[in-house]
């Protein structure tokens, strides 16, 4: 577990709420870019799904503009980590310029994609 000191040089870029449906996940920088900050969302979502039986974690991108392939990169390996243990993934709230780089590289085929919070955690507990 990070010490205080720890956590005050490495602010978090996500914040994360609980309830009885599941983990949300939104991000605080609007820009996902720096390579430091995409290892660091790497390691806090790691160890959340580490520390969960079966993870049904939501990941709202509301208010990112801009996203990184490195981003993509730890998304995915997030997913994988997620499905080792039988959880669940659902990305949401994604703006048209980066719900584009999802359909080019096409992670939407891959990631399950809802509009909104409220249609990812209705999708959770359906056949992924």
């Amino acid at each position: 577990m990070a010490t205080l000191r720890e956590m005050a040089q490495h602010p978090s870029h996500v914040k994360i709420s609980t309830d009885a449906e599941c983990i949300r996940v939104e991000f605080t920088d609007k820009h996902i870019i720096d390579e430091v900050v995409i290892r660091q969302i790497g390691n806090e979502l790691t160890k959340l799904v580490d520390e969960t039986a079966r993870p049904r974690l939501v990941v709202s991108f509301k208010g990112v503009e801009h996203l990184s392939s490195a981003a993509l990169g730890t998304l995915l390996t997030v997913m994988n980590r997620i499905r080792a243990k039988d959880g669940q993934l659902r990305l949401c709230d994604i703006a048209p310029q980066i719900l584009q780089i999802f359909e080019i590289t096409k992670l939407n085929k891959v990631l399950r994609i809802e509009k909104d919070l409220d249609a990812a955690k209705a999708s959770l507990g359906a056949a992924v």
